[in-house]
């Protein structure tokens, strides 16, 4: 038996490069997936290509009426919630500090902090309807230190942890996990495009060369991760932080003399 089958799992930000590849890996484990996401093209497109067991609801993870509806719908079609991925993230254009303006500052925390924080408020209770099952949410390496002109995502993601160990604590006696992965940096859009407002992608000044993994991520590095957090195998895993990164918060490593 595949690892979801009979399991009904909501991701938001379903269509993006993350999120993608674990929709379809999701999918192809035997889940009902339900993609949750702005961009209603390329969500109904990709619930297209997979078929049974696959729908698109617009879900803006800033709104919390937004989030109840898309609960609703999932309940309404499969009849439960089993896993929510909380994977919807938007990043800041480089700014130091004092060139962050406030707009910017708070865009990026509705998406990647207080997303996240309605989205385990509304998933709750329909996890606790299905006796039980997991919230994994997807932070950032940049969660784990201080990164120079990042300052609103790197908030965004540290926020994120204690949140996560706050929820774990909160739910766990009802049988409902909550676990962060922390990429670090993987071959999407997110990386090899520009953020909205910047000029320069992150892949134009990174290099993973000096690392113990030489290569970018790839979703699918990602994706394998959170089959096994999302699922029975890790029914003893709460509040834990798993990252996975190619050795970057190492450092570089070192050079045979």
């Amino acid at each position: 038996m595949r690892r979801f089958t009979n399991q009904t799992v909501l991701v938001t930000g379903g269509t993006g490069g993350q999120g993608t590849s674990h929709v379809r890996a999701l999918h192809a484990e035997g889940a009902n997936v339900v993609i949750g996401a702005i961009n209603a093209d390329r969500g109904a497109a990709l619930a297209d290509e997979l078929g049974d067991r696959a729908f698109y609801t617009h879900l803006d993870v800033t709104d919390e009426d937004s989030w109840s509806a898309a609960v609703r719908a999932t309940e309404s079609t499969f009849g439960a919630l089993h896993v929510l991925v909380n994977n919807a993230g938007v990043q800041n254009p480089p700014a130091p500090i004092e060139e962050t303006d406030q707009t910017t500052w708070s865009r990026i925390l509705d998406v990647n902090l207080t997303g996240t924080f309605l989205g385990i408020k509304a998933a709750a209770p329909a996890l606790r309807r299905a006796t039980g099952g997991a919230i994994v949410n997807i932070a950032s390496t940049m969660g784990m230190g201080g990164t120079a002109h990042y300052a609103p995502y790197v908030a965004s993601k540290w926020a994120v942890r204690g949140l996560t160990q706050t929820a774990a604590l909160e739910l766990g006696r009802d049988r409902i996990r909550v676990n962060t992965i922390h990429p670090g940096v993987i071959a999407t859009p997110f990386i090899h495009e520009p953020a909205a407002g910047a000029t320069a992608a992150i892949a134009d000044f990174y290099s993973p060369e000096p690392f113990a993994v030489p290569r970018l991520g790839e979703p699918i590095d990602v994706t394998r991760l959170l089959l096994f957090l999302a699922s029975s195998e890790a029914s003893f895993i709460t509040g834990s932080e798993y990252v996975i990164d190619g050795g970057l918060l190492l450092g570089p490593a070192l050079q045979a003399a």
